[in-house]
């Protein structure tokens, strides 16, 4: 593959130019699966190219969690080549967070079975601005009470390092609940018409509802949000 700008040759497809300082690729998609990665670059909706990576999982606690880093460091740097500005992910949640962990991009889930498709059939849609702000800053409202001691700090803390979100504001506290589930629990549920969601806080009786205000300006741009911040928790095991 050539440099759209300049003609230069590229190592790989849809590396960013050094020759020229341009990108070839404005998003990668990543469909990943426990042993291969396929990372798709694209250039609007343009697919320009397609990148395998494979690995050999490892048995044994130690062995597996050293081979699984070292594949995610090798598709982060894979997609490093490409400087796009938004990364899309499906598939494998054990290697989508260790592959987001290593990445500093704007970074978006797909749960489609075909994630190439979906995120061509979205690139058109108005980016969300990113909030890059301490999660301290996010947190307002007149009720400072989480339930959930530690635990409902972590939700929080995950809810608030999400990119699009501005602001949560805890809600009061209803202890007259029924449920018999012991340890904290979260869910992100439907977002309204401004696109802003609520999160649901549940310590066996206990439910708070906390208002989450995002960055997305409509109910299904919010829906987008809300699925994403879902998948964030239930990675965390906190759903």
């Amino acid at each position: 593959m050539e440099c759209r700008q300049c003609a230069s040759p590229l190592e790989r497809p849809g590396d960013y130019c050094l020759v020229c300082r341009t990108p070839n690729a404005d998003a990668v998609v990543l469909d990943l699966e426990r042993d291969r990665a396929t990372l798709t670059m694209l250039d609007d909706e343009t697919v320009v190219g397609e990148t395998v990576v494979t690995t050999t999982p490892e048995d044994g606690d130690e062995s597996g969690v050293v081979e699984l880093r070292n594949f995610a460091g090798r598709i982060a740097d894979e997609v490093r080549r490409k400087r796009p500005e938004e990364v899309y992910a499906g598939g494998d949640r054990e290697v989508l967070r260790a592959t987001r962990g290593q990445l500093r991009y704007s970074f978006y889930r797909v749960t489609d079975d075909d994630p190439v498709a979906a995120v061509q059939s979205r690139r058109g849609d108005r980016a969300l601005e990113v909030v890059d702000a301490p999660v301290a800053e996010k947190l307002g409202g007149s009720h400072s009470t989480l339930i959930g001691g530690r635990s409902g700090r972590n939700v929080i803390q995950t809810v608030a390092g999400h990119p699009h979100v501005k602001k949560i504001i805890p809600g009061p506290i209803d202890a007259g609940g029924s449920g018999s589930r012991t340890g904290v629990r979260a869910k992100a549920t439907r977002a309204d018409e401004n696109g802003n969601v609520r999160l649901l806080l549940r310590d066996g009786s206990s439910v708070q509802e906390n208002r989450v205000v995002t960055t997305a300006m409509d109910r299904e741009m919010g829906e987008r949000v809300r699925s994403d911040l879902n998948e964030v928790l239930a990675e965390a095991e906190l759903q």
